[in-house]
């Protein structure tokens, strides 16, 4: 889906009543998912904490890959590279 704000730019578009996706709950699940493939699961962790990230209490295989939510409550993964 392509997105333009009113003067042309790429973007989102605002959305009236969003609520953010809940994980592991899917009582509003998420809308995507993206995988990123890092050396250090901890320091790539501690780095996007510092930058807004939140970690949820659950991690299914915290040794393996790490859940974070962007600031919006979108899910990702941190996964060892």
């Amino acid at each position: 889906m392509n997105r333009r704000s009113p003067q042309g730019n790429p973007g989102g578009v605002p959305s009236t009543g969003h609520r953010p996706p809940r994980w592991p709950d899917q009582t509003v699940p998420q809308q995507s998912h993206l995988d990123f493939t890092v050396d250090d699961l901890d320091e790539a962790e501690r780095q996007l904490l510092q930058l807004g990230a939140r970690k949820p209490e659950h991690q299914p295989h915290e040794d393996r890959w790490r859940v974070l939510t962007d600031p919006a409550g979108h899910p990702f993964c941190l996964v060892r590279g």
